[in-house]
């Protein structure tokens, strides 16, 4: 894939300002985007809009395809009529620099449930057929999730693995008898599905009307409590009860001490080549049809994956086995295209690594921080880029520019003085410059270091497995100052 030179932001859509706890797909992704406009920038990257499960983190979801509920912009439905005025009054009061997952998720699901209700009870012909169109279209994937989450909200929100064994396992008739008793709540979660995409599909297209570009994120591993394991055990390495025989993670490197032990259930691989990769091709699909750029994150998991074995406390005790990412991204290629993909190949990454990378010409990633450590030589200062990269000053999983910087030891602190002499009190700035400066095809910062704000609106800590993914800026706090500066840089150094 050939980049233009451009730029963009980093920020995702429940960091946005609005009226109910979260950003969603109403007024306030409007007018971000209308911010990018007129800081001249062409891209914005997002992470994962899944819908979210245990902790709260968009890389763990209950579904491969379907999208977060919690995004649906409410007073969009009140607008259709599926919701009255007085049900978006409330005495609750949210705060608007974080997301309460809880007290957001009581307040927006009764009125996703309603509004879904309403649907169901007066939609026009026309509304109704959309609504069909949209179930054939995605009938691959949206019964599964459907179904999966009315049987979850019946077992009071419990995993997969805790249900009744006859349903646990999907033996006899017990689920399809199921399936009938849960039909109306499986057309609810259906809706939502089509209210998600519906209002999303809206959002993307202003955002390319107006020549900006949508840079997805697409998880290499599903949840272990989702529709995807439930439905399709056979794709994944389980034993005869089903539960996990090693799951994912990463092995010590610059963010833990102990590795990453995430938990999520490896794929068989052998089935899944077996089968052609379908599930595989119709994830791809189904990504594309939300995004322009869609960025593989841990990449590297499809050359070779660590594994570690199931009710390990730390992710140490794993090994390196190999992926068939080749034949996966070949099979890809075949079926749907030369496609535009960001490979995400921090951490480990081997030959084998970037040979997969560079063969099929992906892009890899630039992180600046991870560029000026004094113990250490590394690829990431802006003199060793290729052309074809994406550099950032962080990411969603790196502490702020602010605030890492404040943290860095002084012989850092050090290399980067000698290496480009920032203004130390307008660090985060200084580090856009040189991430705009570089040869790198496309730059891209967090908003909060456009922002210059320090450690408490980091986004993420990798290894933590709750209370992040909450940062929320208020809408004062976009500036025409940061925009025409951000406009300036932009045209400064060729990426308009």
């Amino acid at each position: 894939m050939k980049l233009d030179r451009s730029s963009g932001i980093l920020l995702h859509i429940t960091s946005l300002p609005g009226k109910f706890g979260i950003g969603n797909f109403g007024e306030g992704a409007y007018h971000f985007i209308d911010y990018l406009i007129a800081a001249r920038q062409s891209v914005w990257q997002l992470l994962p809009l899944g819908h979210t499960g245990y902790g709260d983190s968009p890389y763990q979801c209950y579904s491969a395809f379907a999208g977060n509920p919690l995004l649906i912009d409410l007073e969009l439905l009140k607008k259709e009529g599926f919701l009255e005025a007085s049900d978006l009054k409330t005495s609750q009061t949210f705060s608007t620099c974080e997301v309460e997952f809880g007290k957001v998720s009581e307040f927006v699901y009764p009125l996703l449930k309603k509004a879904a209700l309403a649907f169901l009870a007066s939609a026009s012909l026309v509304e109704r057929t959309k609504f069909e169109v949209f179930c054939y279209k995605n009938s691959y994937w949206l019964g599964d999730y459907a179904f999966f989450m009315a049987v979850k909200q019946l077992y009071g929100g419990k995993p997969w693995w805790q249900w009744d064994k006859e349903i646990r396992l999907r033996i006899g008739t017990s689920v399809d008898q199921l399936g009938q008793e849960l039909e109306t709540q499986v057309n609810i979660w259906k809706l939502t599905q089509f209210f998600f995409f519906d209002q999303w599909s809206a959002l993307k297209s202003y955002a390319n009307r107006n020549g900006i570009k949508i840079v997805g994120d697409i998880p290499l591993y599903v949840a272990h409590d989702s529709a995807d394991t439930w439905c399709h055990p056979e794709m994944f390495w389980f034993d005869e009860v089903r539960n996990p025989v090693r799951v994912a993670g990463v092995p010590p490197d610059y963010f833990s001490e102990t590795g990453q032990l995430w938990g999520n259930p490896l794929y068989n691989w052998a089935k899944l080549q077996e089968d052609g990769f379908d599930w595989w091709i119709e994830r791809i699909k189904a990504n594309f049809s939300l995004y322009d750029i869609l960025r593989i994150d841990h990449f590297r998991g499809l050359a070779a994956y660590w594994a570690v074995p199931f009710g390990e406390k730390t992710a140490i005790n794993g090994e390196w086995l190999p992926a068939p990412g080749k034949d996966l991204l070949e099979t890809i290629k075949k079926t749907l295209g030369v496609l535009p993909i960001i490979a995400e190949d921090l951490g480990v990454i081997t030959p084998d690594v970037e040979e997969l990378r560079d063969s099929n010409h992906f892009p890899g990633m630039k992180i600046l921080q991870f560029a000026f450590d004094s113990e250490e030589e590394n690829d990431f200062l802006p003199h060793t880029y290729p052309r074809n990269c994406i550099v950032y000053t962080g990411t969603h999983d790196n502490d702020t520019s602010v605030g890492w910087y404040q943290a860095s030891k002084e012989q850092d602190k050090q290399v980067i003085s000698e290496y480009f002499n920032p203004d130390e009190n307008d660090i985060s700035w200084a580090f856009i410059k040189l991430a705009w400066s570089s040869v790198a095809d496309l730059a891209i910062a967090p908003l909060q270091d456009v922002l210059r704000l320090g450690t408490d609106a980091r986004m993420n800590l990798p290894g933590k497995p709750s209370g992040y993914w909450k940062w929320r800026y208020r809408a004062e706090h976009l500036t025409v100052e940061h925009a025409l500066k951000l406009r300036k840089l932009t045209k400064i150094f060729g990426r308009i």
